[in-house]
């Protein structure tokens, strides 16, 4: 496996993550000396130049999950109030590309984002006010809600913390960052159960 093109996850000092970066993003931190610590697995050994007066290559060792020097604290706080952007491959992601109506599995292409209180009801463009669906229940839902539809809604649409958006939006989450994610999922998260299954 070429784990160049593997994510990182980059966490604070304290632990909390923080975001997805690529190899060279990991490596700028490394040379700025920014990185406190390293967790996981080692993914691969950069190789740099030759210093001209030992002769000696320089080498940086990368792991799964880097975690760098900053202000953890103000960044803690900000995290609290922040809600992530809905996009609908992050939403799809939400629900397990499952329509929450006929509860068939589905692509992204085969979805669509429904408004479970629809917008000329009054609804908004929220995390907590949509749900995918594939497009014949939401077709069959048109301007509804569920009830007027006579439909069953199969889970109630939730806002991602912080840690679970960045699973969300991770390519090829791995197990060790998946475990470390998961430990930061709130104890009634639906994504908790999705998580284990990598174990």
């Amino acid at each position: 496996m070429n784990y160049l093109g593997q994510q990182i996850l980059r966490t604070d000092a304290a632990g909390m993550p923080l975001e997805w970066i690529d190899y060279q993003d990991a490596a700028r931190l490394y040379h700025l000396g920014q990185v406190a610590y390293a967790l996981g697995t080692k993914l691969f050994t950069l190789h740099g130049g030759i210093n001209a007066i030992s002769g000696l290559r320089s080498l940086i060792d990368v792991n799964s999950i880097v975690a760098t020097w900053g202000d953890g604290h103000g960044l803690a706080e900000r995290r609290e109030h922040w809600t992530p952007p809905l996009n609908n491959p992050t939403l799809f992601r939400r629900d397990g590309h499952l329509c929450l109506y006929c509860g068939n599995h589905f692509h992204n292409l085969e979805l669509s984002r429904d408004h479970v209180t629809p917008l000329s009801k009054g609804g908004e463009d929220v995390w907590t006010n949509v749900v995918a669906a594939c497009k014949r229940c939401n077709h069959h839902k048109a301007g509804r809600t569920p009830e007027q539809a006579h439909m069953q809604l199969l889970a109630v649409p939730f806002t991602p913390t912080h840690a679970e958006y960045i699973y969300l939006k991770g390519r090829r989450v791995l197990a060790d960052q998946m475990e470390f994610l998961r430990a930061h999922f709130p104890r009634t998260s639906p994504l908790r159960e999705r998580a284990k299954a990598f174990f």
